[in-house]
């Protein structure tokens, strides 16, 4: 229904989820934090401002947007994203979360699978304002945010 992905379209997200490194996505296995049946759970491969250590939710199966994705999806994301928002905000000691969830290139998609992320927020943090901040942190940057959340997420919420 409102697609935009070309024919040939590599989804980075796809790759990653099937476990692969390759060049076609910036996802690393140490990246994910969390993967069950209908989702995995990461570190974003993206940094902006000072809002670093963005958690993405996705379906493994792949849908582009919320247009195409299942109810039993949606419902297992929103599940899902409540416990990783309370582990973020336990692990980064933020001052809130933002969840935002973006739709064709209109809405500012980027990666044409659906992904739901969770911003650690921190006062004064001006987000919305640095989202052209972006910054592309080394899988080995991603990797004490991934490991922190990764010992949360055994100690409290999900194993």
């Amino acid at each position: 229904m409102f697609n935009h992905a070309s024919p040939d379209y590599v989804c980075p997200i796809c790759v990653a989820i099937s476990g692969k490194e390759t060049s076609d996505t910036l996802i690393r296995q140490s990246d994910i934090v969390y993967k069950d049946n209908f989702v995995t759970v990461f570190i974003s491969s993206f940094f902006i401002g000072k809002n670093s250590g963005t958690v993405i939710v996705t379906p493994n199966k792949h849908y582009e947007n919320i247009y195409d994705l299942p109810l039993k999806y949606s419902s297992h994301i929103a599940k899902i994203a409540k416990v990783i928002a309370i582990a973020v905000r336990n692990t980064y000691k933020c001052d809130g979360i933002t969840t935002l969830q973006n739709n064709e290139p209109a809405g500012n998609q980027h990666a044409f699978h659906y992904h739901l992320n969770i911003f650690p927020r921190y006062e004064n943090d001006n987000l919305h304002k640095n989202m052209l901040d972006k910054k592309t942190p080394t899988p080995r940057e991603r990797a004490p945010y991934a490991e922190k959340l990764r010992k949360e997420l055994k100690k409290k919420f999900l194993t």
